[in-house]
């Protein structure tokens, strides 16, 4: 953790001897997140959904209480992401892990992000826990032009019965009056063990990998954010292979994938962590044109796992984990099981 903070420091020195060097030459920076946020359930029971066997719902006593915190705890956290750069929260947030499009509203009403004035988009998917990805918008920054949800269709080779899983959200909009594209995912679970679980997602990155090639036969350039939780590490064939995710910028050709997380994942740096082991399933990969070294566009200036102290657990036998919310069926008032990541954008203003 040491190294990378020193590594980040020296990236934010170079970058500020460089723009006092031309002292004419200003610039802007906006933070792009990703977070998920475990299990945000709202308590009302959902005919349509297992919602029932939440961790919220299975509690039963004093669970407005607790959504209450639950939801002022995600607020609290994606008001934070970022700020120490960009002095701003995030003005796109992909989120997982959330029920309906209620409890995102609630979210960004809370009192710590109302004044944001973040807009909400969020489609209900058939992911058999009735959890879904959304996005969320600083109104001010980001306009959306187009929003689609896309459906992940996998037969399990065993049973020959379908899978249901969250859909992958694409959202398209002017960042400061630049068009991007945001594909918001999360990728089916290692449920049953990675290698038996490994060709669902494969499945899921088909399909983002067709996503993003459609984008990029209407416009070679079109610059795509992909995020999400993809129970993979940067190393993992879905992203390294269907995706073609590359490690190194100069690596990156017209059409490719960038994945700065990748070179964190090899510094140690993990977003989630299963039995002592860490894992960087949470991250945020960028094509090519955000690669470019000049700055009169939006281009990728760094990217980091939001890990700050709060954040983690303090104490007992998941010392040093994400503080998670919910634990052997109680609410700890901690936030989720998972550290954001996110990724700062920077463009040269006159």
């Amino acid at each position: 953790m040491k190294k990378f903070k020193i590594g980040a420091l020296l990236a934010f020195i170079c970058l500020t001897i460089s723009v006092n060097a031309q002292e004419a030459k200003k610039f802007k920076i906006h933070t792009v997140a990703f977070y998920n946020l475990e299990n945000l359930f709202d308590t009302i029971n959902d005919p349509n959904k297992n919602d029932e066997a939440s961790p919220i719902m299975e509690m039963k006593v004093n669970t407005s209480t607790i959504y209450k915190k639950k939801v002022h705890n995600m607020a609290r956290v994606l008001a934070d992401i970022g700020t120490d750069t960009a002095k701003n929260s995030p003005v796109i947030i992909g989120v997982a892990e959330v029920e309906n499009i209620k409890v995102l509203e609630d979210v960004v009403n809370d009192p710590q992000l109302f004044s944001k004035d973040y807009g909400v988009i969020h489609y209900d998917s058939p992911d058999r826990r009735g959890i879904d990805v959304g996005l969320i918008y600083q109104k001010k920054y980001f306009t959306p032009t187009h929003s689609s949800n896309h459906e992940l269709v996998i037969i399990d080779d065993r049973s020959g019965r379908r899978v249901y899983t969250r859909d992958q959200l694409l959202v398209s909009g002017k960042l400061d009056g630049e068009l991007i594209h945001i594909l918001v995912n999360h990728w089916p679970s290692r449920s049953g063990g990675e290698a038996r679980s490994r060709p669902k997602r494969v499945a899921a990155a088909k399909l983002s990998k067709k996503i993003i090639d459609s984008l990029q036969t209407a416009d070679p350039y079109a610059k795509v954010i992909i995020m999400g939780d993809f129970n993979d590490d940067p190393t993992n064939t879905s992203i390294k292979d269907v995706l073609g995710a590359k490690k190194e910028k100069e690596d990156v050709a017209l059409k490719g994938i960038y994945n700065p997380f990748e070179s964190l994942f090899k510094m140690g740096i993990g977003s989630n962590a299963y039995r002592d082991s860490w894992s960087l399933f949470d991250q945020v990969l960028v094509t090519q044109p955000f690669l470019e070294k000049d700055y009169s566009s939006w281009r990728l200036y760094q990217a980091h796992v939001f890990n700050k102290n709060y954040l983690v657990n303090k104490k007992g036998r998941y010392k040093g984990y994400p503080f998670r919310s919910f634990s052997n069926g109680g609410f700890t008032d901690g936030f989720s099981d998972h550290f954001p990541a996110y990724i700062y954008l920077i463009k040269q203003v006159d």
